[in-house]
């Protein structure tokens, strides 16, 4: 069974909020005074951070690994609708940066009043969103949590956006110093990539949780087939399906030909196929329908044209 961590989950998911609410506010400040369209972006980017922590918690509190009556899978579908829901507000935020974007361009730019004082304050905030990406990502990475590993995704693309945002109003302060006309379009170029940034983190998110929701397999057949095949006593295997997400849960269904007269040979024989596929795909529930050595199928796996190994 998976190991519940929760507790983990959500003291690592409130530091985060913390510090994004922090950053948001600094950005969103210093996009007004300056009128930054690049970095009012920048700190709508910043406003999901905070969003997704907060949903996060919820989704966490739900997302309990233990099966019960009402869920005998377990909760952990809700921490992957969880990151879904980072990947509606990453979208979201993309649109937003876009639209905005495009007025600019239909309206003509402004004028963006950047101080050296500024660019500091932003150099800050971007040293504390490396620290929160890569926060989250180790601690994701090391208990196994979807959601703080698309979070981290998400912190991530911030940081990239904040850098092309910082680069771009070094390059406005500049211009204004030497009068350059050309650098104030600067702020809405740059507004571009930084929504295709924000796409890819979008697409990574769903990329990663999607295979959980609808039951894309988790294991190849071949590989649990030559797993059981190991073990003495097996004749063969066949009809082999599996879901979940390595590391994180794994379900695996399997019809098993052993060659035992009696049940608790049968039985000594299946566990120890079991324990070799649990070793291999921890955490993960097996179940396993033995079958008499006269039974045979030809597949090996639900795809037809699979043979089986005798």
């Amino acid at each position: 069974m998976s190991t519940d961590n929760r507790k983990q989950v959500r003291k690592v998911l409130i530091i985060t909020l913390l510090l994004n609410l922090l950053v948001m506010f600094i950005k969103a400040t210093i996009a007004f005074w300056t009128g930054s369209l690049s970095l009012f972006a920048d700190a709508l980017h910043s406003v999901t951070d905070s969003a997704n922590n907060i949903l996060g918690l919820v989704t966490n509190h739900l997302a309990s690994p233990k099966p019960d009556r009402e869920y005998p899978y377990g909760h952990q579908k809700f921490d992957a609708i969880g990151a879904l829901g980072i990947a509606a507000f990453l979208g979201i935020a993309c649109f937003e940066i876009l639209s905005g974007a495009i007025e600019r361009i239909v309206g003509g730019t402004q004028e963006i009043d950047i101080s050296p004082s500024a660019l500091w304050i932003l150099l800050i905030v971007l040293g504390i969103n490396i620290f929160v990406a890569f926060y989250e990502r180790r601690v994701g990475k090391k208990i196994g949590s979807s959601i703080l590993i698309a979070d981290s995704h998400h912190t991530m693309s911030d940081i990239w956006v904040t850098v092309i945002v910082i680069a771009g109003l070094i390059g406005i302060w500049q211009g204004n110093i030497w009068n350059l006309p050309i650098f104030p379009w600067l702020d809405v170029v740059l507004a571009f990539p930084v929504a295709l940034l924000v796409f890819r983190s979008a697409w990574e998110v769903l990329k990663e949780n999607l295979p959980w929701l609808v039951d894309y397999m988790a294991v190849a057949p071949e590989a649990i087939h030559a797993i059981a095949m190991e073990v003495p006593g097996v004749v063969n295997c066949h009809d082999i399906a599996s879901r979940g997400v390595i590391g994180r849960q794994v379900f695996i269904e399997m019809h098993l030909i052993v060659n035992g007269d009696d049940v608790e040979t049968a039985h000594q024989i299946t566990e120890e196929v079991e324990a070799r596929l649990q070793k291999r795909f921890y955490p993960a529930r097996i179940m396993i329908h033995v079958e008499p050595p006269a039974y045979k199928s030809e597949h090996i796996s639900y795809s037809e044209g699979i043979g089986s190994r005798e």
